[in-house]
């Protein structure tokens, strides 16, 4: 019922919005702009996602199906079986879904964002295929969306390198602060679903897994700041994170073969999904992206910004952050917008500026939860989300308040 309301509110808020600056501001054209808004939408929904998806799903589902058979997804599956049973009590040790949740989980870490989609595509199969209530998201499922909508990333790639075509004279200066931001989002999520499904987070094995994971992220952080120029940073980005996903192919490709598996069977037995999950994903891209761009065009997040703006000059506070905030709201509803937004506020303050920074950080701090809802719940035909939209907010809003800290503590 959750994302009833809000898909309809998104019409609704834009029609008011809409007329409002019709009647009180004599904007002619707004309504000409929400309506060619949708029909763009609608066409970019399929053309420009849901098609080349399906050319990327079919390649990496392949690959997958290969990784399965020769019990490669098993071995990852065993080795994180100790922390994922803690934290997905609901999934068997064993289960495929483990090592799919890991895969998309280390693509999305390393910034490889068309290799992520489909493992984590998978991985949702593969959790639905355990769910007693098939058109309700169960209590992994909502975990794991969760994890999705925190966007943690390692390595901003895509960010560096649109800073640096923007003229950044140093493009990975938002690389820690991307990764302080997104690792907060990331763990309040963690903490936030763990007490709504009664997890015992702390239990040793929990305590360990996050502490380790926390202390690797910081000495990687370190290992980054003192022993790396900024140069040797963008290398490491661009090389380390291909080669590794390569590699995991090519470890694929031979374990299978010294399992005597035929590589090339499987290879096309498992890509016959990916048109299949494409084409049913359709409709709800459809619906959520339209939606969106509702909002986007009647003007909704300009009258935020200004309203925030206003609360913050009435109590004597800073509004030098304002300007990113676009950036920000726009990012939990479409990853395509609110890189818009970051390069037009890179464009219009400057990409050395403050609000050009913290834009990026906001852009790198968290993912795109309506979008990640559409796509991965539709995938599988859920349709009752539960608390999974609120709790990726929450995640969202952690991020976004992190990248304002830390962008005032490093940039401020």
């Amino acid at each position: 019922m959750a994302l009833n309301y809000i898909w309809s509110g998104f019409f609704l808020v834009g029609f008011l919005a809409a007329l409002a600056q019709w009647i009180f501001l004599g904007d002619n054209d707004i309504f000409r702009k929400i309506i060619d808004g949708t029909f763009e939408s609608a066409r970019a929904s399929v053309m420009d996602i849901a098609l080349p998806l399906a050319g990327i799903m079919t390649l990496w589902l392949g690959i997958m199906n290969i990784g399965e058979k020769a019990g490669a997804v098993g071995f990852i599956a065993r080795v994180i079986a100790p922390f994922f049973s803690r934290i997905f009590p609901g999934v068997p040790k064993d289960h495929p879904a483990n090592g799919h949740m890991v895969m998309n989980f280390s693509a999305n870490m390393l910034g490889l964002d068309n290799a992520a989609t489909p493992f984590g595509l998978k991985a949702m199969e593969s959790l639905q295929s355990i769910n007693p209530t098939k058109d309700e998201a169960s209590d992994a499922q909502i975990m794991f969306l969760v994890l999705q909508t925190s966007g943690l990333t390692v390595i901003p790639l895509s960010i560096m390198a649109q800073r640096a075509i923007l003229g950044a004279k140093d493009p990975s200066d938002i690389f820690i602060p991307c990764l302080i931001a997104t690792y907060v989002a990331t763990l309040v999520g963690i903490i936030a679903v763990a007490m709504k499904q009664r997890i015992n987070l702390l239990d040793r094995v929990v305590i360990g897994w996050l502490g380790g994971t926390t202390a690797a992220i910081v000495a990687l952080v370190c290992y980054f700041a003192f022993f790396l120029t900024k140069a040797e940073i963008e290398l490491v980005s661009r090389v380390g994170a291909n080669l590794i996903l390569f590699s995991i192919i090519v470890t694929f490709i031979v374990a299978a073969m010294r399992n005597k598996v035929n590589v090339y069977e499987a290879f096309i037995e498992g890509a016959k999904g990916g048109i299949q999950t494409s084409i049913t994903i359709i409709p709800y891209l459809v619906g959520m992206l339209v939606a969106i761009s509702v909002i986007r065009n009647s003007g909704v997040l300009g009258l935020i910004v200004g309203g925030v703006n206003w609360v913050l000059i009435q109590f004597g506070l800073d509004t030098s952050f304002t300007g990113a905030l676009p950036t920000a709201l726009m990012k939990p509803l479409s990853g395509s917008a609110s890189k818009a937004m970051m390069i037009d506020a890179m464009k219009t303050y400057g990409a050395d500026s403050f609000v050009g920074r913290l834009a990026s950080i906001f852009q790198g701090a968290a993912d795109t939860t309506f979008y990640i809802i559409a796509l991965y719940f539709g995938s599988v035909g859920i349709r009752k989300t539960r608390y999974a939209i609120s709790y990726g907010l929450l995640a969202d809003v952690a991020g976004m308040i992190a990248a304002i800290f830390v962008a005032y503590l490093f940039f401020g």
